[in-house]
């Protein structure tokens, strides 16, 4: 105890003026201190406060605390948490150990002389050593006017993970009825936790949600998804869906050293897992893990894989899975899947000096599904090459010979393909020689740095030899694009053609920042073939520096007179705007058929003042003039709330007892966060209709 003036006696103490007292980790700072060393209580007059690492009390006038019972009464009381900027107040509290009990006051995270928003409650406790909150009957005000009530509230100001119940979500619609969420969150380890989100849409049906991640090695770390929801039997009718159950499970895992970093004193390599892996009955099982399906966009596909690999650095051998969901079919038989896939990949290597270059890759592959045709395919590629330079390294020379070969063995039955017509087994070989010379440049300038690198390449291949399956089917299923038929499922080789290509890549890099690439690639092709010169590609990208990127790659058609494809992005992120813009054109030739998509996204936000922002998304398929989603909002913020409205369309996929379909929904989602309490997410689905109804 520390004062300006202290009277003593046998049995108590009294300090007066500026009296700092350590106690317990806390120290107290009062107008006069009274110290009763016979009961060991301590009382403090006058403007009491309290710190204790980031808290601070402040317990008003008196305060009372007899030490061997560690029990505690105050009166009035505030307390301020620095770190999330959380206080309380009531007129009396108490505590004892590391617990406070606190009756009817106030909480909030907002300015205390003028909160905008705050908590009422009848009573709260508060553990200092958890820093959880218990807040019961509870009621929320923005200002004076009450909003809701909530029997009881916890809340925690600490960051540690720790069990309990999540923000819920609400939602409302006119087909659905009302829906609301709650996530639990378990962390009963420190490796591992799990969150369960059950649901229930009054109009529609019951689901249960779930996730559990792990981390189960330094290297390694993983997450286990899994997913039910049952229709009511109205609803099905109603939309005729395919299913009245949709359920489905998810694996996530990456390990980034599967097998010891080291044999031995130096042998190094690198080994890993990767497993991305997916299954559902049908595409509705996205559509209801969350009331916002816009951010649970859904494909026509879902691919899952998984990756095993191992690399010493000379040599690569890896085992891959593809498994691809088709959500446009009830069933998924008649869909290849590439199971296994073993591959060895001899990494490029040198001989003579540098001069002398070979690698070589092999790959095994099992194409199978429940119905139809499968194939087991074969594949050996090997390149061997010469390379040097003249000219003091000006000119760089190359010649590379390449030799590759498949075999593929059929078996099973066509399932909707003539029958009678047989095709088993079959081998390609074809060897390419190509002439390379080029040259890199660089040059330094004032203010940039200018590099250039410029390619010839002439490729010389030798006349394919093809027996069996690829013989026989040479007519139908070869060219340019084979024919989307049955037969040709697994026609997939692409002969080389005698043919010169001219390349050139440039940088300009900006010594103050900012970059600038450009790459133009043109082929010539010799033999007669539908267009003699290629596709021309010129691929752009500018960043500007200060958030500034845009990115062009187009394709050429000298033959067609027309620009083939082409992808633009345009991304700007500088306050108070940001900007991301990406357009697709496509007119192609594929399958001997054209193919034409034209495909626009976007997405802006603009801060409008130091609390407003204004924020979009757009999607739209101008080649069959469907508008796939949109979005705006305006959002409100300030230091201790934020609240939110967004007006979003969104067309998604759904699976009828017919065929594949497709549903146009339109929300209306109202957001309010108290911070640092978090908030919640109310929609109301305005309309849902099948398209074309």
């Amino acid at each position: 105890m520390f004062a300006t003036r202290v009277d003593a006696n046998e049995t108590h103490t009294v300090a007066h003026d500026d009296v700092v007292v350590l106690y317990d980790g806390n120290y107290l700072s009062a107008k006069e201190v009274h110290y009763d060393r016979a009961q060991k209580v301590l009382e403090l007059f006058g403007n009491i406060t309290a710190i204790r690492g980031s808290e601070y009390f402040a317990m008003g006038e008196y305060a009372r605390i007899e030490i061997d019972q560690e029990r505690r009464r105050f009166a009035p009381f505030y307390f301020a948490d620095k770190s999330s900027r959380v206080w309380m107040s009531t007129a009396s509290a108490q505590g004892e150990g590391e617990r406070l009990h606190l009756e009817e006051g106030m909480v909030s995270g907002c300015d205390p002389a003028d909160p905008l928003w705050k908590i009422r409650f009848s009573s709260l406790d508060y553990d200092i050593d958890t820093r959880w909150i218990d807040i019961y009957n509870a009621r929320l005000y923005m200002y004076e006017i009450p909003i809701f009530y909530f029997p009881y509230f916890g809340y925690t100001l600490d960051t540690r993970r720790r069990s309990g119940v999540l923000t819920p979500g609400f939602g409302y619609s006119s087909t659905e009825g009302l829906f609301y969420q709650q996530p639990i969150y378990l962390a009963l380890h420190d490796q591992w936790d799990a969150e369960l989100r059950p649901q229930v849409r009054t109009q529609r049906g019951e689901g249960l949600y779930g996730v559990l991640r792990f981390v189960d090695s330094p290297q390694s770390k993983g997450a286990i998804s899994a997913g039910y929801f049952g229709e009511h039997e109205h609803y099905v009718r109603r939309f005729d869906l395919a299913n009245d159950q949709h359920y489905g499970f998810a694996l996530d895992y990456q390990n980034e050293a599967l097998l010891p970093e080291k044999f031995g004193a130096s042998y190094a390599h690198q080994s890993g897992l990767w497993v991305d892996a997916t299954w559902m009955n049908d595409v509705d099982f996205i559509n209801l893990s969350s009331n916002d399906e816009i951010n649970s966009g859904t494909s026509n596909q879902i691919d899952s894989r998984i990756n095993l690999f191992f690399d010493d650095g000379k040599n690569y051998v890896g085992s891959y899975v593809k498994y691809f969901l088709d959500l446009n079919q009830q069933h998924n038989d008649e869909t290849i899947q590439s199971m296994p896939i073993a591959h060895y990949h001899r990494n490029l290597d040198t001989l003579l000096a540098d001069h002398l270059f070979y690698s070589l890759d092999t790959s095994y592959n099992n194409f199978y599904r429940m119905i139809g045709k499968r194939a087991v395919q074969t594949e050996i590629t090997m390149p061997i090459g010469l390379q040097g330079a003249l000219l003091d390294e000006y000119l760089n020379l190359e010649y590379q010979v390449k030799a590759h070969t498949r075999h593929i063995d059929l078996s099973g039955e066509a399932s909707t393909y003539n029958p009678s017509i047989r095709y088993d087994s079959g081998t390609f070989t074809q060897v390419e020689q190509t002439f390379k010379i080029g040259t890199s440049l660089a040059k330094g300038f004032e203010s940039m740095v200018h590099t250039v690198n410029m390619d010839l390449a002439y490729i010389k291949p030798s006349d394919a030899q093809k027996n069996g399956y690829y013989k026989d089917y040479e007519t139908l299923c070869g060219g340019v694009a084979g024919w989307s038929t049955e037969v040709c499922d697994y026609y997939t080789i692409s002969e080389a053609q005698e043919q010169t290509q001219l390349s050139m890549t440039q940088y300009l890099f900006h010594k103050a920042g900012g970059r600038l690439y450009h790459k133009l690639a043109q082929r010539f092709y010799y033999a007669s073939s539908e267009e003699r010169a290629g596709l021309l590609e010129s691929e752009l990208e500018w960043d500007g520096g200060s958030g500034f990127v845009f990115y062009n790659d187009m394709f050429y058609s000298h033959e067609r007179r027309k620009i083939s494809k082409m992808v633009n992005t345009l991304r700007i992120d500088a306050e108070p705007i940001a900007l991301g813009l990406n357009l697709l054109f496509e007119d192609v030739i594929r399958s001997r058929q054209e193919i034409k998509n034209s495909y626009l996204t976007a997405e802006a936000q603009y801060r409008l003042s130091e609390r407003y922002r204004v924020s979009g998304k757009y999607a739209y398929d101008m080649q069959n003039a469907v508008k796939k989603n949109m979005e705006a909002g305006l959002f409100y913020a300030k230091r201790c709330w934020e609240f939110g409205v967004r007006y979003v369309e969104n067309n998604r996929p759904i699976l009828t007892s017919n065929e594949s379909a497709s549903v146009y929904d339109k929300y209306l989602y109202f957001t309010i966060a108290l911070q640092p309490m978090g908030g919640s997410e109310v929609g109301y689905k305005i309309s849902n209709e099948l398209e074309g109804s």
